[in-house]
């Protein structure tokens, strides 16, 4: 009876007229949680289109998802996953990158390029995660780590910023302006 309780990567949420997406943790610089939610914004709008067109597309079996999800769990982007087209193991940021151009019809409209091209930049330096396992084999001090957290925790945080909560939801790009 509790809506709260139901534990689904993507559900409604009990409350609110929206989607939630709990698939990942929240990254600790703000870029890349911005970055992160834009991306979940062009997914939706693009299966959207998709739908409004009477495009379809492709449905898997929940183990199969289910195994990748395990995958990017365990191993993050510098592991594989499986590319269910092509029925064979493939590096997780080619996949990453295929989503991207997925995508990329419907960023303009959304006005969150900026946004959701910074992916990019996390394909490249890595994730939070990588940055503290560097920084744990480095120094071995799990205080080092937590400074660094609060380090990247403030990186980017945009000072001064007044938005109504109703802005920052529908535009990312005007979090960053």
């Amino acid at each position: 009876n509790d809506g709260k309780k139901i534990w689904w990567d993507l559900r409604p949420h009990p409350f609110f007229p929206t989607l939630e997406f709990r698939i990942c943790d929240i990254p600790t610089r703000v870029d890349d949680t911005v970055a992160i939610a834009a991306l979940f914004q062009a997914i939706v709008a693009k299966l959207t289109k998709l739908i409004e067109k009477n495009l379809g597309f492709r449905l898997y079996r929940r183990m199969l998802i289910q195994e990748n999800k395990w995958r990017a769990v365990r191993w993050g982007l510098d592991g594989k996953m499986i590319d269910f087209g092509k029925q064979k193991e493939v590096p997780t940021k080619d996949l990453v990158r295929e989503l991207l151009e997925f995508v990329d019809d419907v960023l303009d409209d959304l006005g969150s390029r900026k946004e959701v091209e910074h992916i990019h930049t996390i394909l490249e330096r890595g994730t939070s995660a990588d940055e503290q396992l560097r920084i744990y084999r480095e120094t071995n001090d799990l205080k080092a780590i937590v400074d660094r957290l609060m380090e990247l925790t403030l990186e980017n945080v945009p000072r001064d910023v007044n938005l109504t909560v109703g802005q920052a939801a529908t535009a990312p790009s005007a979090i960053a302006k």
